[in-house]
């Protein structure tokens, strides 16, 4: 199960193969943001209390589109190298 926090890598779309933290994830529509990655620009109007302009923020990526990465397997087959 995919949480806040673990690391996971992306199985298709633009960032493909590239790995990041889960930062935000919506239950309903099955959907996590992850760190830094399938970003978007964000077109903001300037209001009294903001100054607009456009901004890069992450975007929602479906958890099927995602696989978990087990660190503790990982530092395993590392140790084992060595």
């Amino acid at each position: 199960m995919i949480k806040k926090g673990l690391k996971v890598k992306i199985l298709t779309g633009k960032d493909k193969s590239k790995e990041g933290e889960v930062i935000e994830i919506d239950r309903s529509n099955n959907r996590a943001k992850v760190k830094e990655l399938n970003m978007i620009k964000k077109h903001v109007k300037t209001t009294k209390e903001k100054k607009g302009g456009i901004f890069s923020k992450e975007n929602f990526i479906h958890i099927s589109n995602l696989k978990l990465i087990d660190e503790k397997k990982k530092n395993k087959k590392t140790e084992a190298k060595k």
